[in-house]
């Protein structure tokens, strides 16, 4: 990890600076604050690891079976970077660059995808988390900013270090939505990463959130596809820009996926909860690969609830429909200059004719919303 800061941080607030390896900008949303009643958890993921797919992992002796988003190359499934299981769990992380206080070597580090594989095989709630990282071995391995809910309505944030952590609940949230980018609010002022992107969804959702209409088409279709920047106070999405610097924007060249799990009508108590309500109530509405062209498809936990072109079917792991949308990627961005920066054709994306690469997408993924909700909600097509 880099040097943490107060001026690297200043200047990654200002675009002038390198955005962490491991990035990600996310948003919990309380039940009351989404129309259908029901809490979601959003990721909107920024990585090296370019490539990644979502699969099932059955229940064994260590406990429940999960549905996940994995690295394509990782075949053994060790490391979950957001899912849910069929218990009503569901978890996600971004890095947190202001809250580790030790000098736990790197090597030792970056172990939250495995910390994660480990809550969605055995909680049940947002408490059962709080207790799987009180019981969990020092040093654990992780800086970072875990985001849960569960069956019963419940969300937080867990600021969490090699140590300790503290903890954000959902329900004391203003207008029932929580953001975190990377930094931790309760880290060290002044430092980490993704000031600006937390100020953009911030913005993005204000109006949403006040009204109580945040969904997760929201958050995929529109949070994960604006080009607003927060620090200029301008949208670029329409702006018709050729060579838009790509930089302190949600939607970005090292985006990978755009997540939204979309749990239940929140029920009183989780013994009421079990797998076939789970797949039944509970969608994953994923989007693998750069996320401005990414198409949504319906995960359900279940052994038939990944749809095809999200799992890694290809070589290498790799699923069809993220290396769809990043060979859009390739088009749309271009790196330039001896430092590599990297500029991005926003009139491939949207333009007047509304025949760019993210609108005709968008079309589509607004229809599957539509369908796969009147499927979950028992409606008729």
């Amino acid at each position: 990890m880099m040097k943490k800061t107060l001026h690297a941080a200043l200047l990654v607030a200002a675009g002038l600076f390198p955005a962490a390896a491991f990035a990600c900008t996310s948003a919990i949303v309380a039940a009351n604050a989404n129309p259908s009643g029901r809490p979601i958890l959003w990721k909107h993921r920024d990585t090296s690891n370019l490539d990644n797919k979502i699969e099932y992992v059955a229940p064994d002796e260590e406990g429940f079976g999960y549905v996940a988003l994995f690295n394509a190359s990782d075949m053994r499934l060790e490391e979950a970077w957001m899912g849910m299981n069929d218990a009503g769990f569901a978890v996600m992380n971004t890095a947190s660059y202001n809250i580790k206080d030790d000098k736990v070597p790197e090597k030792q580090m970056d172990k939250e995808g495995v910390l994660m594989t480990n809550a969605l095989r055995t909680c049940r709630s947002v408490d059962d988390f709080a207790r799987l990282l009180d019981s969990y071995p020092r040093p654990m391995g992780v800086e970072a900013n875990f985001g849960v809910i569960d069956a019963q309505g419940n969300g937080a944030y867990f600021e969490t270090n090699n140590h300790s952590y503290v903890r954000y609940n959902l329900d004391e949230a203003p207008d029932g939505v929580l953001v975190r980018t990377n930094y931790s609010h309760s880290g060290r002022k002044g430092e980490g990463y993704g000031f600006v992107r937390e100020a953009n969804a911030e913005c993005l959702l204000e109006q949403y959130a006040a009204s109580g209409t945040v969904t997760p088409e929201l958050l995929t279709e529109k949070l994960s596809r604006t080009f607003y920047h927060d620090g200029k106070k301008q949208d670029f999405t329409l702006s018709g820009n050729r060579a838009l610097l790509d930089e302190d924007f949600i939607p970005r060249f090292k985006s990978t996926a755009t997540v939204a799990i979309e749990g239940c009508l929140p029920v009183e108590s989780l013994d009421s909860v079990s797998p076939e309500f789970v797949k039944g109530q509970y969608i994953m509405w994923s989007g693998l690969g750069y996320p401005p062209a990414s198409e949504i498809r319906a995960v359900r936990c279940a052994p038939d609830g990944v749809p095809e072109g999200l799992s890694g079917t290809l070589p290498g792991g790799h699923a069809p429909l993220c290396d769809k949308a990043n060979a859009v990627r390739n088009k749309v961005i271009t790196s330039r200059g001896k430092k590599g920066a990297r500029y991005i054709d926003m009139s491939l994306l949207f333009n007047p004719d509304s025949t760019g690469y993210a609108q005709k997408v968008m079309k589509e993924n607004h229809e599957v919303y539509r369908r796969e909700t009147l499927k979950r909600d028992g409606g008729e097509d």
